[in-house]
């Protein structure tokens, strides 16, 4: 299913950890918000906990975003889940869990056209999260609708040499571990994320000219999204995903009208 993304001529949107700029990142709460919104796809962090259960969380340690202090990696899913990942963003979110990958797992099945964008955070234990994620995500059903993401080049070996699976990676100087050359790293990613603060139409058309995807994070304002397009850019991972959403929509129906049009979606 992933592989529409090829032929899709519109504006692909997903959620950066759910609904990053309005609700508290990598939480049920901005996966569901970013859900009603129409977003095509979810992006996702993932970690193991100390007793190797996967967990939807961004840094390496809890400080940032919950009332903990600590390495995730030390502390057990019950621990993990006994924080409190809202009440940093607003108080009005306090209560809010970090939640375990199966959770969302769950939340998704009324979205079957949903695509997930699986990113695997660079750590000790990293390959082996990558396995529990490629074998849970098979058990549900899902394989087909993911991207795997990393910073860390070896993961990304890994995934594409042991499971054939998509992968998006990030122009060379941004990635840990990066192999340059003919079978390098690039030859094991299928798309490639840029930031915005890197983005230029001319860095992007290398990338394709590798045969990559060029995609973009994050593009959060009309001017940003426009941008993204004069670039040749359609796939976008937003924090704030309604400027993207609206101006895709409005292309859309030119596209529509000229006999093209969306493959899949949310909406």
């Amino acid at each position: 299913m992933i592989e529409r993304l090829l032929q899709d001529p519109s504006i692909v949107v997903s959620g950066h950890r759910g609904y990053k700029s309005a609700y508290p990142e990598n939480t049920l709460l901005a996966f569901e918000k970013a859900l009603e919104l129409g977003v095509h796809m979810l992006e996702f962090d993932l970690r193991l906990s100390q007793d190797k259960v996967l967990m939807i969380i961004h840094d390496e340690t809890v400080d940032r975003t919950t009332d903990g202090s600590g390495p995730v990696s030390s502390f057990t899913s019950e621990e993990l889940r006994g924080l409190d990942a809202g009440s940093w963003f607003g108080g009005e979110f306090a209560g809010l869990r970090i939640p375990e990958f199966s959770e969302l797992c769950e939340l998704i099945a009324p979205w079957p056209e949903l695509l997930l964008n699986v990113e695997i955070k660079p750590a000790p234990d990293a390959e082996a999260a990558a396995d529990a994620a490629v074998a849970m995500l098979k058990n549900y059903g899902y394989l087909d609708r993911c991207v795997f993401t990393s910073f860390d080049a070896n993961i990304i070996a890994h995934l594409h040499d042991q499971y054939g699976v998509k992968t998006q990676g990030f122009p060379g100087e941004a990635m840990f571990n990066f192999v340059p050359g003919e079978h390098g790293t690039y030859s094991k990613m299928w798309a490639a994320g840029i930031s915005m603060k890197q983005l230029t139409p001319s860095l992007a058309d290398e990338l394709r000219h590798l045969g990559l995807l060029a995609w973009c994070y994050c593009p959060d304002d009309d001017r940003q999204v426009y941008y993204a397009l004069s670039c040749g850019v359609t796939m976008m991972t937003c924090n704030h995903p309604v400027p993207a959403l609206e101006i895709g929509r409005l292309l859309d129906s030119r596209l529509q009208l000229s006999g093209l049009g969306r493959t899949g979606g949310t909406e």
